[in-house]
Parts: C-alpha cells; structure tokens; sequence
C-alpha cells in the first residue's frame, strides 16, 4: 500500500492528493489543507522561503485567519484595553517617529527556525521597528511605528505564519508561573518519594554479605523497586524526554538529551535485568538522579522568579482605579476634600485631570501636588524605606504610597508613559539582551552535546571490547556524569541574581551587556551639576548693570527659563517665587544644550547662559570665586550676572574613593564654566578633562580616551548627558534623571544616592567573578569527571550525585551575589 505524501508545512498526511497545492520557490508542493496551503503562500509571497530550508522540524498544522480570530485581535486596538497592555517606548533612532511597544507571548514555537520566521515575518511589516523573539521563554519584544501600523494588524501576520501572538500581562504571566511551579513541585515530589523508597530497598544489597539475602527476597526487592521507579521515569523525568525528543527532531541536541538516554537506558537495563533475575541493576541511580536535577532546576526556577519578582511588583503596584475631580475647576484648593469626585479606571486618566490621593492610596499615575502636604513612600521605585516629604507643586510617581494625608493633585502622564512603566520597559528590554559571553557559553554546550554523545557510543564500544558486562553502566555514567547545563547556566543564573538584588536595591539594569561592560571599564567620567553635587543650586547673589535692578533682572531670568528642568533653572524660579516676582511673557524661546536659553520679552531678545555663549552678544567678565555664573545679556550689553552655588553632594567624596579604590581613574567633565569644575575637581582628587563641554565636546572627550585603549563608565544626569550616555562603554543616569538620559543610559539609579554607583560597580566586578568562576568550575569538573567516568571509576549513582551537585553549585555560588556586601558606600 503506497505511503501517503506529507504536508510539505506541516508533515501531516495528506489525505486527498493533488486537492491542495502551493508554489514555494516555484514548485508545486502538497499541502494537507486549506490553512497550511495559505501560510505556504504567503510565506512565498514574503519572500520567506528559506525558512523551509533552515527549520528542522515541520511546523505546526495552520489554519487561515477567521473572522472570529480578527474580530478578537481588532479588540486590542480600542483605547482602553491598548492603553493596559502597549507602552510608549523610545523614539525610532532612524527616523525620530514615535514609538509602541509591548511583549507578546508566541504560541507553537517549536525550534529555532520557528522564532527566526515569526521574527522575520514581523520585521518585514511596515512601521516594525524592531523585533526580538526569545525562543527558550516563549516571548517577544515587540517595537512598532502606531502611525504605520496597528497591533491587531501585526498579531493577525504572525497568524497568518501559523503561529498565535497575544500581548502578555501580568495575570497570565502569573498564571504560566504558578502552573509552572505546581508542576515542577509534584514532579520533585514523586521523584523524592520514590527516592527515599527505593534506596530503602536498595541498601541491603549494598551493606548484606554475599548469601545473606536470599533469592526470593532480592528478587521481591527488584520488583518493588522497579514499580517504585516507573512513576518516577513516566512523570517526573517526563520533561527531560519531551526535551529529548524535541532536540532529536529538530536535529539539535540539547542538554535533555543525554540526561534522558541516561535515565532511559539505566531503567531499561534495570528492568530487563529484574525480569532475567540476573545482572545489576541501577534503579536507586535513576531515582536519586531525577530528583537531584529536578531539585536543580527548582533553585534555578526560583532564581529567576527572584529576578523577575521586582517587574511584577511594579506592574502589581499600579492602581487599577482613581478618584478624578468632577465639576468645575476649585476656587479654592484646599477645600479639595469637600469636592465631588467620580471613580474611573486609571487607565482613563489624562495629563491635566485633577485626581484626589487618599492617605495609605498608591498614586496611580505619575502627578504634580496642587494642595496639602503629605509623605510618600517611594520604596518600590527607589529602594528607600524612609517616607519623603512632598507639598504642593512638587512630582511625584506613580506607584509611590501616599503615607501621610490625602492630597490633591494633578496627572502629568498617562498611566503607558508614566515612570513606572519605563522602569518595567527597562527591567524587560535586560531581560531580552544576553550578554557575549552567555551566547559564547550556550554555544559551547551545544558541541560539548553533540561530542559528548560520540564520547558515550565509543566508550561503550570500547569497554564492550574489554568487559561486556561493564559496557552498559560505563556508558551511562559517561552520559550521566556529564554536565553541559552547568556551561549554560554559568551566566544567565549569576546575572538574575545580580539584577534581581539590583532591582530591588533601587537600581535598574537596562541592558544584559551592562554588568559585562561596567565590569571591564577602567575610567569613569562625572558630570557635574546634578551629580557630584546635589542637583539644587541655589542663587547666592545678582550683580545688575545699568538701570536693570535684581528683582526684574531675576523675573527676566526665572521667565525665559519657564519650562526647563534644569537644575539651575529650577533655582532661578524657586527664587523668584519666594520674592514673589511677576513674570513676563516669553516668546521665541530656544534652547542651546550645555550653552543657555534665548528668548523675546517685551521686544528684546534676551540671552541667558554661560559667560563664553552670552559674550557672544556683551562682554561678560568671569570672576575668580568658584562658584557658577549665569549672565543675562541682550545685544546692546550685559543685563546681570547671577550667582549659584551648588554644594556637593555628601557621599560624592567617598564614592570617588571607592572607585579609585577600585582601579578606576576618575574624571570630570562639565558644562559648567572653568572655576567651579576646577574647584569640585580638586575638592574630589577628580581629573578636570573639560569645562563649559557641550554636548560634542563631551563627545570628543569620551572618545579620546577611548581612542587611547580605555573603557569608559559615564555617571551623568540631564538632556545635556543623554548622547555621550549612549557614547560610553558602559554609562548610569543618577536618580532626578530626565527621561531622554534615562533612556540613553545602561543603568538607572532611582535613588537619590550617588554611593549606589560605586555599590554598582562593585557588584558588576562581583558578577564577572561569579561568572568566570562558574565557568571555571563547570570546565574542571568535566575535564575530571568525563574521563574518570569512561575508565570505568564512577559507578552511575555516583554520576548523577557529581551531575546534579554541579549545577546546584553553580545556582548557589550564583545565588550569593543576593547576599552581602551590596550596600551604599556611604551606607
């Protein structure tokens, strides 16, 4: 009877030949059905084919999009649901065009070839940004133009592939994690149990003397303990054959593979052996191997859950509603707690909508105090466990609790723009970059595989040769022994570790590469304003010319500075509110970043800024006192000079000592004028590269000393830092930081603490440590055990003791990066 032709997408029979074909690369190619027929199509018609010839399995079974399926993906386009599960991500460099992104959850991947089609298909839309599919996790990170492109649009193309995309939330995340962990945890149940029972059966043999135990009782023991051992081979090692059979039809093989022909022949030869009555037998082996690995892959489980925990806090934090303001604006703020008010979804609020905080709330949304006076607890975003005091007129973050009294306020940004949702961008975009050497590392485990099996058929051949009877465990505790997960999770176990305790600390890991090249970095470069110092310079003096008088020359100033968050600037308008000075209307203002601002009043054009920018219109001469200097000028001379003062910050000192402690040559570079650089540079025992440096003078600065063979870490905070941020071989944005440095940045410090840099730094030069030295161990110990194995020196339970300690010790030597010393240098 004639074999029926298989799908050429899916390998299903094809049942009615000749019924369904599709032309791929120009050949007619048998299809089961009308779905697979369609995906063929259109992978052809994308110019896709070669994900038939890369793929190493057949895909699964597709069926063309319903109209049920594109009614349910048109629903995440309507505003609400969009708002709670697509978040506004950095501008596209390319084109500046603003940006969606969300993570979505990829449904039928089956190999490597599946994600790399899924991730070209999505590339390939228009308005698709950037796409990276993470096969192991099931995940993508998707970055689209919504001017040229909708969700439900570019989840309808991933189905049209074959494969089903849904935007991934908290709760189902959740979910997969508990369904995950019950099973993990019924699984090493059963394993232990049958553990325990079987090494109970299995002891006598090993302490009795020969003739001590009769026939019949050995015989009833074997029995008892194979029926011991099936649940655990049939259901707690069931992961490890599911994974061994994906890896042999993907022609891939993977660390399931040897773990399973391990378990498989040892319980095969077991069983076989008790049916006979003779021979040996190794069921205390395989039950005590599941076990331990299983117990392995717990820890490993639970590591990463400790690394993920801090994403899910603050995606848990958010209120899902809030008390907005309605009727007309109040006359008098204060009488806030009188005011009506209407409950709605927070995903409703808008910037400018009035909303009321009762004491013990979370702020749903990031806002601007109106009235009252309360304390915040900001803890979850930035480590802190003291309240802070908060008054009208001042920010604060969505998430943060409010811990005093009920305060009224206004929204600044929707909930998908707010600072807690670019943290949880960050936490997820680290999570989605692996560093060189974890690629390196995987890539190593995968040959080490493939060798390692061509290592266990010669042997067993070798030994068949010398002792029959010994080939068979020789070969098993050669496959047993082994331990290539060690190799893989060497990186990715130390680095959740690592930005678990981070993230909970306060710090943020933007990138997988950040601790790598933060570990190797030899200089690192300050800014000054905002950094070193504490960010809050207040004026000290004004110096007028002509008939200019102080009050006007700072209401001039605090004007054309409206707007600005420059620290400063803040200074000249908290200034001039506490004199209560009116302000005149500005117009054409522009900015000149690390220069100053030039604007209209009145008719004049004013400039305000540095002495070198500002002598460009009226000479402006510097005087010698080290503190910072803002000049007032039109054309026809200069206006005023103000000065500032800006003290440092209390731990900057010891954060440079901790660094240069640490081998690092410390630098600073400024925008601000000469004498004030100079001043905190010797204060600190910092290197003055630059002052009055612009944003393309920090540039060449930076790149100078990387043209020199150093590596570079850059601490800044401000619009002013954000390119020679993304410059730098490794760079951090202190707490106060502007959203555009933020995002430029590798890591963020969310606390207001200048000492978690020098904390960071540390932990980064730790993580390397762990990394080398789990590689290390997960060399010596294959390079030892691998051989001793094949002479026939290590029976198989004490191979898969050796296997499973090796990767628990991997996990454990990762999971110390989570204990101290993680502090503050000034802590």
């Amino acid at each position: 009877m004639p074999t029926a032709a298989a799908c050429f997408h899916c390998g299903q029979p094809v049942t009615e030949p000749g019924r369904w074909l599709a032309r791929v690369d120009g050949q007619p190619r048998p299809m089961c059905c009308a779905g697979c027929q369609a995906v063929a199509e259109a992978i052809d018609a994308a110019g896709l084919t070669e994900y038939y010839r890369h793929r190493s399995a057949p895909a699964a079974g597709a069926q063309p999009l319903p109209a049920a399926l594109a009614a349910e993906l048109a629903l995440y386009d309507e505003p609400d649901l969009n708002a709670t599960l697509v978040r506004s991500g950095p501008a596209d460099p390319a084109t500046g065009a603003a940006c969606s992104e969300a993570s979505l959850m990829i449904e039928g991947l089956r190999c490597g070839a599946c994600g790399w089609l899924v991730e070209r298909t999505l590339a390939r839309q228009p308005g698709v940004i950037s796409v990276s599919v993470n096969q192991t996790t099931e995940r993508a990170l998707l970055r689209w133009d919504p001017a040229r492109a909708s969700l439900s649009g570019l989840l309808a193309s991933v189905a049209a592939v074959g494969y089903r995309a849904l935007p991934s939330d908290l709760r189902q995340r959740q979910a997969q994690e508990a369904q995950a962990r019950r099973s993990l945890s019924r699984r090493l149940f059963v394993a232990g149990l049958g553990m325990m029972q079987v090494m109970m059966y299995a002891w006598p043999a090993y302490t009795a003397q020969t003739g001590e135990i009769e026939a019949d009782h050995a015989a009833l023991m074997r029995w008892a303990s194979l029926l011991l051992t099936l649940p655990v081979v049939l259901y707690s090692a069931r992961p490890f054959f599911e994974g061994a059979w994906r890896s042999l039809r993907h022609r891939s093989p993977g660390m399931d593979l040897p773990v399973a022909l391990g378990i498989g022949a040892a319980f095969i030869a077991s069983a076989w052996a008790t049916w006979r009555g003779q021979g040996e037998v190794w069921f205390d082996s395989v039950t005590m191997f599941v076990f331990l690995l299983l117990a392995a892959r717990h820890l490993e489980w639970l590591a990463r859950r400790r690394a993920s925990r801090a994403l899910d806090a603050l995606a848990a934090a958010m209120p899902e509603r809030a008390l907005r303001l309605i009727g007309p604006p109040l006359s008098d703020a204060d009488a806030f707690l009188q005011a009506p008010t209407e409950t709605v979804p927070a995903l409703r609020l808008r910037p400018g909508d009035t909303i009321r905080v009762d004491a013990g709330s979370r702020f749903p949304v990031d806002v601007t105090l109106l009235a009252g006076r309360t304390e915040v607890d900001q803890s979850l975003l930035t480590g802190e466990s003291l309240p802070v005091p908060r008054g009208p007129g001042q920010p604060v973050a969505g998430g943060a609790v409010n811990a005093g009294s009920p305060v009224l306020a206004r929204v600044l940004h929707a909930v998908g723009d707010s600072t807690l949702s670019g943290i949880e961008r960050l936490i997820e975009r680290a999570a989605h970059d692996r560093p060189a050497v974890a690629r390196a590392a995987d890539r190593v485990a995968r040959w080490f595989i493939g060798a390692l099996l061509l290592l266990a058929a010669g042997v067993a051949l070798a030994w068949w040769q010398l002792d029959p009877a010994r080939a068979l465990p020789v070969a098993i505790a050669v496959l047993v022994v082994s331990c290539p997960c060690a190799l893989s999770l060497a990186t990715p176990a130390a680095l959740a570790a690592a930005t678990g305790e981070l993230s909970r600390q306060g710090v943020l890991v933007s990138s997988g590469r950040a601790l790598e090249a933060l570990a190797g970095c030899t200089d690192v470069v300050f800014d000054k304003t905002g950094t070193l110092t504490r960010g809050q310079p207040a004026v000290v003096s004004v110096r007028t010319f002509g008939a200019m008088d102080p009050a006007q020359a700072l209401a001039l100033a605090a004007a054309l500075e409206t707007g600005s968050a420059h620290p400063l600037a803040q200074a000249l308008r908290a200034r001039a509110a506490e004199l209560a000075l009116a302000l005149p209307a500005v117009s054409a203002v522009h900015a000149e970043p690390g220069s100053g601002v030039q604007g209209e009043i009145a008719g004049r054009a004013l400039r305000l800024g540095s002495a070198a920018w500002c002598g460009q219109w009226a000479a402006c001469p510097r005087g010698d006192h080290g503190d910072t200097e803002v000049w007032l000028v039109e054309r026809q001379g200069a206006l005023a000079c103000i000065r500032l003062s800006d003290p440092l910050r209390p731990e900057a000192a010891a954060t440079v000592a901790a660094l240069k402690a640490a081998g690092l040559r410390a630098h600073l570079l400024s925008g601000d004028h000469a004498a004030p650089a100079q001043r905190v540079a010797e204060q600190l025992g910092l290197d003055l590269l630059g002052a009055q440096a612009g944003p393309a003078d920090k540039l060449v600065c930076v790149r100078k000393l990387q043209q020199a063979g150093r590596r570079v870490l850059m601490v800044g905070d401000g619009v002013n830092d954000a390119p020679v941020l993304a410059t730098a071989d490794a760079s951090m944005a202190v707490g106060q930081a502007t959203a555009l440095a933020r995002t430029a940045a590798d890591c963020v410090l969310l606390a207001d603490d200048l000492g978690r840099v020098a904390a960071l730094q540390a932990m980064a030069v730790r993580t390397r440590q762990v990394v080398l030295q789990n590689l290390a161990w997960a060399s010596a110990y294959n390079a030892v055990a691998i051989p001793a194995a094949a002479l026939g020196l290590v029976p198989p339970w004490a191979a898969a003791l050796g296997m499973s300690a090796s990767s628990l010790l991997v996990v454990g030597n990762a999971l110390r990066l989570r204990m101290p010393p993680w502090k503050s240098s000034t802590s």
